[in-house]
């Protein structure tokens, strides 16, 4: 959505930020993100919302959550990665405004590095077989007995048809044919993205590899989930991402998206404020 609406926007680490009133889509992706106009506002919502929480397991204890004070937009001194792949997936004229943005970063001192994530294909069927069986095994809550109807009753047709392949793929025989193999993917595709991160600050590059369809436009189901193939791996890694504008195509905002390692939420502040000065 930021991407697309040309504002800011923030996906935390995991567990950053409680998840307590939140309805489940996936328990182990499930993360509180942050929308804002600018840095500065999108910066001190996370602050306000992030921190522990001793009824969830996953939650990190995090002393000293202040980006505000911490925002710069002097880069000296980044190594920002660059990824091949997402190139070769992507509109050309959304990687034209890409590269002018990586153009801005560089001129700020900024050093842009080559990286290669050789799986990223892989990435896009490891989230959704993942999270289609775990959002299969929350909506079994809703079951017309505490909350009300039953989910299948009242649900969309995408919803419904998450529930389905969920429940396909959850059954025993299938199990070991699908979500096993997703979690080995899972597996690796997180080693390579933390790998790739060791040497350098961030990962740049697009959030969605093509322009958003048309109000009332009908797309198919893989249409739809293809969008995504750009920023699951941030989910499946359990890393931080923000996406900030980087320019437009033809009047269409086009977002230009930040990756780092654990916890370190400050360095993708600090190049979307850069990006914003230069603006």
């Amino acid at each position: 959505p930021a991407s697309h609406c040309g504002i800011i926007g923030i996906k935390p680490t995991y567990g950053l930020v409680p998840r307590q009133g939140l309805i489940d889509l996936a328990m182990s992706f499930d993360q509180i993100g942050t929308l804002g106009r600018d840095v500065y506002s999108t910066a001190l919502l996370l602050e306000v919302i992030a921190g522990y929480s001793k009824r969830e397991a996953v939650s990190r204890k995090v002393e000293n959550l202040d980006y505000t004070s911490k925002l710069t937009p002097d880069l000296e001194g980044y190594k920002i990665g660059y990824v091949t792949e997402f190139e070769e997936l992507t509109d050309r004229r959304i990687n034209s405004e890409i590269k002018k943005s990586l153009e801005k970063l560089e001129m700020q001192g900024a050093e842009l590095v080559e990286v290669n994530l050789p799986n990223l294909n892989k990435a896009l069927p490891t989230y959704y077989l993942t999270t289609f069986v775990e959002f299969f095994s929350a909506t079994r809550k809703y079951d017309g007995r505490r909350y009300g109807y039953k989910i299948e009753d009242v649900c969309g047709e995408e919803i419904l048809r998450r529930i389905h392949i969920g429940s396909y793929i959850s059954q025993k025989e299938y199990s070991g044919k699908y979500y096993r193999k997703a979690l080995q993917f899972r597996s690796l595709i997180t080693r390579e993205l933390l790998e790739a991160l060791r040497d350098i600050d961030l990962i740049a590059g697009p959030t969605t590899p093509k322009l958003p369809h048309r109000l009332g436009e009908k797309i198919s189901p893989l249409d739809m989930y293809s969008y995504d193939v750009l920023t699951v791996q941030a989910n499946l890694a359990g890393i931080p991402a923000g996406v900030t504008r980087a320019g437009e195509v033809g009047n269409i905002p086009v977002g230009i998206q930040l990756q780092a390692k654990p916890l370190e939420e400050q360095k993708i502040f600090n190049v979307m404020l850069a990006l914003e000065a230069s603006s």
